[in-house]
């Protein structure tokens, strides 16, 4: 049953992306059977001829998304940077850190109960062009704008501030858990907060710094460290606000990962995760359509068996004393590529938890 549903989910996502039933017609879901990585179950044959025409899909699809001049000089920056890094005889994917922005503070991943030694190697890879627009991190470029618009509005709700003010967020501090470059982080930055963005990728950090510094306001309201989640909890830290953005889905302890977010968050204060739902449509969608038919992102980028649903997660953020507020889906047209908040949570979803007082963890 598992795969008829799958099967009638991924015809329904050809329909989304073509505009037409005429390539459905086309396509028929005789044996035999073959996988894609990461794949619960076997696709019908008609899945698989789909994923080998991702071409005639590519016909459609929206133009380039216009790239930002400053951020275009940032990613020539970042790319000539990096290079440097790695011609001066260092290694983007050894564990050891960089230096913290001042310059004096020795880092590098514990490979923790929550960390994916793998999964950190895959974000290594993506590390050159994270601040590309149009390259593999695209999905995540088009998304920020809603998930800043999502975490804005909890963060308001939470500490009772004017959502719609120029600087909604001044003097909150907020955690980045899994930054990677440091997208969101500067996001959540010109709303006025004080973001420190962890990842326990060292190119990902890099990235970051990097990026940051051609902005003196950035710059002063972030910092990024090359840590863990339960290093930061070792060191005692706490924030306003910890944001855990597509991070879930590729951490290997999850419970222990909510247990570090609650751990890392004040009393009263808010955590805001967004990730992927466990179901047939998110296969499609997420790794069918993303990695294989669009190739919007790098095949292998997604598990489905490591995405979590929303009862899942609020059951675990609950247990830690956080419990669930809001909760919305978010959808990308595939032809715009532009991201709305929606009811439907079957594929991608965004949640706010408050933490209770005073709750041991």
């Amino acid at each position: 049953m598992k795969c008829i549903a799958k099967d009638l989910a991924i015809r329904q996502l050809l329909r989304v992306f073509t505009g037409t039933n005429n390539l459905c017609r086309s396509l028929n879901a005789s044996l035999p059977y073959q996988s894609i990585p990461g794949s619960p179950c076997y696709i019908g044959e008609f899945t698989c001829r789909f994923v080998q025409s991702a071409t005639t899909l590519q016909a459609v699809a929206a133009p380039q998304n216009p790239v930002n001049q400053r951020n275009s000089e940032s990613v020539q920056t970042s790319l000539v940077s990096i290079k440097s890094f790695q011609t001066s005889g260092h290694s983007l994917t050894a564990s050891s850190g960089l230096h913290n922005r001042d310059d004096d503070a020795k880092e590098g991943p514990a490979m923790g109960s929550s960390i994916s030694a793998a999964e950190v190697r895959k974000f290594e890879e993506l590390a050159k062009d994270w601040w590309d627009p149009d390259g593999s991190s695209a999905p995540l470029h088009s998304m920020n704008p809603i998930r800043t618009h999502f975490t804005r509005d909890a963060l308001c709700l939470c500490f009772g501030r004017e959502s719609k003010s120029p600087q909604p967020l001044q003097g909150l501090t907020i955690l980045d858990v899994g930054c990677g470059g440091g997208l969101f982080s500067e996001a959540l930055a010109r709303l006025g907060a004080s973001v420190t963005g962890i990842d326990a990728s060292q190119a990902g950090i890099f990235v970051a710094r990097e990026h940051a510094r051609a902005d003196p306001l950035i710059h002063e309201r972030t910092t990024y460290r090359n840590i863990t989640a339960e290093q930061a909890v070792d060191e005692g830290l706490q924030f306003d606000a910890v944001i855990a953005s597509e991070v879930i889905e590729h951490v290997e302890n999850v419970p222990a990962f909510c247990s570090s977010l609650s751990a890392l968050t004040k009393d009263s204060g808010a955590v805001v995760i967004s990730t992927i739902n466990r179901t047939p449509a998110s296969y499609a969608v997420a790794i069918v359509g993303a990695e294989y038919i669009a190739q919007v992102v790098p095949k292998g980028t997604h598990d489905w068996s490591r995405f979590i649903t929303p009862d899942e997660l609020s059951r675990l953020m609950g247990g830690v004393g956080l419990p669930q507020v809001s909760i919305s889906g978010m959808f990308m047209n595939p032809v715009t590529r532009k991201w709305s908040l929606i009811n439907d949570v079957s594929v991608n979803y965004i949640a706010y938890f408050k933490k209770k007082l005073s709750v041991p963890v």
